[in-house]
Formats: structure tokens, sequence, C-alpha cells
């Protein structure tokens, strides 16, 4: 997958974007791409450590810079909107808007007329 066009920090091999935290390297074709909603689990180096490639100063430069962009409460309260209940339309709300017109003059403007 290529990168995410938000780009926010790029290192040797790590990037955060808008998408979370990338590979730079596109011949992975995204496999070790990270979406934001995962930056805070505890358990991401463990399956990127044993590989030779891997360098892990940049991935914590990464995933520090990422976790200040995408902080914690912000992703708790996005799941938390994701699980409530639906949002009623406006036509179901008890609130009423009121249309106020009496005593105001109308406004015509000129047509748009296209020639062929």
């Amino acid at each position: 997958m290529p990168l995410h066009r938000d780009i926010y920090w790029i290192g040797r091999q790590w990037a955060v974007t808008g998408h979370g935290i990338q590979a730079v390297d596109q011949r992975l074709q995204g496999a070790f791409d990270l979406d934001r909603s995962r930056i805070w689990a505890n358990d991401l180096r463990e399956g990127l450590r044993g590989l030779t490639w891997f360098n892990e100063a940049d991935f914590e430069k990464a995933l520090a810079a990422a976790r200040a962009r995408f902080p914690k409460a912000a992703q708790e309260s996005a799941e938390q909107l994701d699980a409530s209940e639906p949002v009623k339309p406006a036509s179901a709300r008890s609130e009423r808007l009121q249309l106020q017109t009496e005593g105001r003059l109308a406004k015509f403007l000129p047509q748009w007329r296209i020639r062929h």
C-alpha cells in the first residue's frame, strides 16, 4: 500500500501518516502497516523484532510520534461513539425549527440563463 497522502513524520524505515504507522519501503506492500486504531496496543514490537531489516530505534520514534498525533483519549471516544446508539434524524428530535417570515420583504434574484 502506498504511503497515505498526509505524512506527519518520516524516518528511515517508518512514517506516521493519516493511516497510522506505515513502512516506508514500498517493496513490503503494506504488510507491516499499522492502523491508527492499533498504535496503543502493547504487542506491536513482538512480530517485528525477529526480522533482519527491522530498526527498533526508528520504530520507537515513529510510535512516539504517532501516539502524540493520535491520543488515546480521542481513540477511546471515537470507539464509544461507534458503539453507542445511532443518532436520531432531525425530524425525530423534539426540537423544532421555526421559520420567521412575517413582516420581512422577499428578495428576488435574476435568473441565470444559458444560451445555446
